[in-house]
Formats: C-alpha cells, sequence, structure tokens
C-alpha cells in the first residue's frame, strides 16, 4: 500500500507530513486509525514485525487456544478496512534500530524509513525460562503462532505443567483442563493470581481450579525444566521435588520489546520513558504495553499491560502528535483487564497491585459472586468484580476520582 495522501487532501501546515508507527499492535492500529479520525492526511506507515494483519490478543489464551475460534475472528479489522486507512504496511519486517539524528527507523531488510513523529508501539515479549530455547515441547503464549503450537499439543491431551499463575497461566490451565488434559498449576505466589487478586480471591480462584481437576502448587519456584532427547520431560521445583510432564507452558510475564531503540537516546528503562503526554522527545511517543509514564496520583512511573489500555493510548497518541509537544494533553484513564476462568468472569477497574487494603462491599466469595474495592493510603485505587459486570461499572468514577475509602463501621 503506497503512502498516498490519504482521500486527496493537503497536510495542514505545522503537521507531520511523514508519521511512523511501530508496530502493528492493538495500539499500533489504534494511533493510526485515530491519526486518520483526526483528518491525516500523510504518509502514514506502519511497521510489523508479524506477518499479520493487527490481532486480538487475548483471545489467544481462551477462545483461540480451546478451540473455539479460528485465526481470523481475532483479527482487529477486516483487509478493506485497512486498505481504506491508506497506508504504507511493512508487515514481516521489524523495526530493528532508530535513528533520531536523521529521523529515520531502520528495518530488518535495510530499509531506512523516515519520519517527522514516529510512535513505539512495539508491545512486549513472552518471558522464557533458563535454559529452554529450542526445546521441544515447552511453550510460550503471545502469537497466533505459539497458540497453534499450544493447541495442536494439548489435543493430544498430555500431561502439562503450567509454570506462571498470573492471567495467561489460570486461564490457559482452564482451557487445558476443559480440553481433557491432566494439568499442573505451579506459582511463585500463594495463591494463583494472588498479585493481582489478593490472597483472599486468589483462595477462591485456586480453589474453582482444584474443583475442576487441576492439581495447583503455590508459593514454589520451577527450578529447571527437565528433558530428554530435547524434549521436555517435566519440571524441577527448589527443593528438588520433580513433576513430569509432557508439555510445559511458561507463562512467567513478558517484558518490553525496546532493546531495537538501543543508541537512539530515546530513554527505556523498563519501557519507554514518556512524560504525562506519551511524548519520550526527539519526535518519538509511545503507546501500549511498551509505555512507562507517570502516575497521574503518584508521578511514579507505570506501564499497564491490559488491551483496553493499548487502544486508549494509541487514540491519545495520534491526538497528542498531530497537536504537538507544546499542546499535547496528558494522558488519564482507569486501567480495565478481564479474565473468564470456567464459570468466572473477573473484572479489573485501576491498578490492584498498589492496595494494601481490600474490601468487600457487595456479594461474597462463598457465592463467587461480589465486588471489592481496592485501596491505597485510604483512596480506591481499584475495584474488582466477580460476576458483577453492570455493578462494578457504578464503582469506575471511584477509581477514576481516587475516591476516599469509607472507614469499615463498627461490629
Amino acid at each position: 500500500m503506497p503512502g498516498r495522501r490519504h482521500r486527496g487532501t493537503a497536510v495542514r501546515p505545522g503537521t507531520p507530513s511523514r508519521i511512523v508507527v511501530v508496530d502493528a499492535s492493538a495500539a499500533g492500529l489504534s494511533a493510526v486509525e485515530g491519526l486518520r479520525r483526526e483528518g491525516y492526511t500523510g504518509r502514514l506507515t506502519l511497521i510489523g514485525e508479524e506477518a499479520h494483519l493487527p490481532y486480538d490478543r487475548p483471545p489467544l489464551s481462551k477462545q483461540l487456544l480451546s478451540g473455539a475460534w479460528e485465526a481470523d475472528r481475532l483479527q482487529l479489522r477486516p483487509s478493506d478496512a485497512i486498505e481504506d486507512l491508506d497506508l504504507d504496511l511493512r508487515l514481516g519486517t521489524p523495526a530493528v534500530a532508530l535513528d533520531t539524528t536523521t529521523a529515520e527507523a531502520v528495518l530488518s531488510d535495510g530499509d531506512r524509513v523516515p519520519y517527522d513523529a514516529l510512535v513505539v508501539a512495539t508491545g512486549t515479549r513472552a518471558r522464557r525460562l533458563r535454559g529452554t530455547e529450542g526445546m521441544g515441547g515447552v511453550h510460550v503464549l503471545r502469537t497466533l503462532e505459539d497458540a497453534f503450537a499450544l493447541r495442536e499439543e494439548l489435543a493430544a491431551k498430555p500431561r502439562l505443567v503450567v509454570v506462571g499463575g498470573g492471567f495467561i497461566g489460570a486461564e490457559a490451565a482452564g482451557v487445558a483442563r476443559g480440553l481433557g488434559c491432566e494439568v499442573t498449576l505451579v506459582t511463585d505466589t500463594a495463591q494463583p493470581m494472588g498479585d493481582a487478586l489478593g490472597d483472599d480471591l486468589g483462595a477462591m480462584l485456586r480453589a474453582v481450579h482444584i474443583e475442576h481437576g487441576v492439581r495447583v502448587e503455590t508459593g514454589v519456584l520451577v527450578d529447571q525444566v527437565l528433558a530428554a532427547d530435547g524434549r521436555a520431560t517435566g519440571v524441577r521445583l527448589v527443593g528438588g521435588r520433580t513433576i513430569t510432564a509432557d508439555t510445559v507452558l511458561v507463562g512467567i510475564g513478558a517484558q518490553p520489546n525496546v532493546e531495537w531503540l538501543a543508541g537512539s537516546g530515546i530513554p527505556v528503562s523498563g519501557g519507554v520513558l514518556c512524560d504525562a503526554t506519551l511524548h519520550a522527545g526527539s519526535g518519538v511517543w509511545a503507546a501500549g504495553d511498551v509505555a512507562a509514564w507517570p502516575h497521574p496520583h503518584t508521578a511514579e512511573p507505570v506501564r499497564v499491560e491490559h488491551r483496553t489500555n493499548a487502544a486508549e493510548q494509541g487514540l491519545a497518541v495520534a491526538r497528542n502528535v498531530l497537536a504537538g509537544p507544546a499542546h499535547a494533553i496528558p494522558f488519564e484513564s482507569v486501567p480495565y483487564v478481564w479474565t473468564d476462568q470456567y464459570d468466572l468472569k473477573i473484572q479489573i477497574y485501576g491498578r490492584t497491585r498498589d492496595a494494601d487494603e481490600i474490601r468487600i462491599v457487595e456479594g461474597g466469595i462463598a457465592d463467587r459472586r461480589l465486588i471489592a474495592l481496592y485501596g491505597r493510603h485510604g483512596r480506591v485505587c481499584a475495584a474488582v468484580g466477580v460476576n458483577m459486570a453492570r455493578a462494578l461499572r457504578g464503582y469506575r468514577a471511584q477509581v477514576a476520582d481516587a475516591a476516599q475509602l469509607e472507614a469499615r463501621s463498627a461490629a
């Protein structure tokens, strides 16, 4: 798709004539759509590491892994909608360097793409356990190819060990159990998703997994993935105990894709360091999982790995790129994420990991239907709902306003 003028109109004076967005992620797609929606008519390049058109990642560990969906349902926009954006589309050719002196993105094929403004939307990649590179039967779950490879193995109903009890690990464990696999979930936290939900709600989730036949090992670290003839045979825990496995899924978090920015002068530390408007300097902006920006209440750098945040930041960056750094608006949002496990829909507004107090305000754990407020220094920092989607929306404003967490009434 050549970079012709969108809809045949002229670029407004003072607007960048060449904008480059790296990568074709949810945040990247949101940015290019936002730019066109705001009336940008200049050359717009979208660079993608993967050969696929932008697709949604949350279903990888749920609907796609289970076989309920195929890849076409994950595509964020149909091909004709992407065509209508009039992009210089570079799929399957990742950016490998950024030259801020000449204002060019350097691609893996040696091409150099000039820009007046550039958006970094390169997201994250799955962390791997040391020594498992190239080992058969060991999987991560971040891309379409990852999901299809794991799905193919799960079809044989192997003994599966899931390393990591976060969103990916817990969701995949539930899906695998539903497919008839023998599943062991190993996590170093006290409860599955305990770092996101707290111990009480984490214990509820653990009980649900156990009821469905998942063996859950908590508070333990995996020391090594064991192998024979180049293929995984199990894991050894710290302390020496072993768990036999035919297949191992590693879900121990993600790390930002920032290595390609080395030597560019763009500040990176646990992500691309931005100001409150998501500007990183030198005409470079960031959006999505890779962006680290100051928290509006604490000023501490935060990075959010959630699908809705990626879309919101892409749109915000689009507006700010066109406004320019001097007129850009600080990004403020309430992070939102959800997980579906068995008959539980767990939804989270805000940042639960900042909490020093958790209070159930509606429902209860016994019914597995509740709303909990999470507080930090006496202020609401998050709200979590379990099977109470409609009621939870009413608490979003308290999270956005960092409302005072009301004192408990006397017993």
